[in-house]
């Protein structure tokens, strides 16, 4: 039997004391949302977040000093995040902290209800592996990656491989080539293993492109990549598997 999650103990962290106001209104509107405190500062708020056990957080992102941007980079293993914001702009940074969701000012009480209910479904999903299926599909078909201040949808299967070209790499398709600042460790960890494969310190290859293999080099149409020495006897390994 699935196991449901106990109400959310929630911080509301927001400058502006109207603002601060509607959200703790919202909270106690809210059956499966409990107060566990409320602060006009940041810097108030992650005092808070050392000293008491938080569940999900409602943090304004546009604070001085410190800015609920600037906090979450802090946070080693932060609660789950709702940001409230006054700019849509913030949607891009809020995708990069893996925060739930975002809210637009002036916050409805429908609007908050709705993100409230994404926080309630991914605490239950914690408790309960086996049913966090939502995600499941389709993280094994695309994702998203930041290309300047945009996020830019990657399917999988369009792939033809990756490319580390100093702190950006490039992910190269049939049609396109993004340039996104990351890591290849990082594109690692999100592309799906059972697709991909690293084949050297610079590049990652879609198994599903290899059309050839000559010479410790893998042939992707008119690309030859080079198989690395560390990387050959896994490449082989999940070549004859594919």
């Amino acid at each position: 039997m699935a196991e449901t999650a106990p109400p959310l103990r929630c911080l509301v962290v927001d400058d502006d004391p109207l603002a601060l106001q509607i959200v703790e209104n919202c909270v106690a509107s809210t059956p499966f949302l409990v107060h566990a405190g409320s602060c006009d500062s940041a810097i108030a708020a992650a005092e808070v977040l050392r000293t008491q056990p938080i569940d999900l957080l409602f943090l304004d992102v546009e604070m001085p000093l410190m800015s609920g941007l600037d906090l979450l980079r802090t946070l080693q293993h932060p609660p789950l995040v709702i940001l409230i914001t006054s700019s849509k702009s913030y949607a891009v940074e809020a995708f990069e902290h893996e925060v739930l969701d975002y809210v637009v000012k002036p916050i409805s009480y429908a609007r908050f209800l709705q993100a409230a209910q994404k926080a309630l479904a991914a605490s239950e999903a914690r408790l309960n592996p086996a049913l966090d299926t939502i995600e499941a599909p389709t993280n094994t078909q695309f994702t998203f990656v930041k290309v300047d201040s945009k996020l830019v949808k990657v399917l999988f299967d369009e792939v033809r491989y990756v490319e580390a070209l100093g702190d950006y790499v490039h992910i190269v398709t049939a049609k396109s080539k993004l340039i996104v600042y990351s890591t290849m460790r990082a594109v690692e960890e999100k592309f799906p293993a059972s697709l991909f494969v690293r084949v050297h310190r610079s590049f990652i290859v879609n198994l599903k492109r290899v059309q050839t293999i000559e010479d410790n080099t893998v042939i992707l149409d008119d690309k030859h990549i080079p198989i690395g020495q560390t990387y050959q006897r896994e490449v082989f390994q999940r070549l004859n598997r594919f």
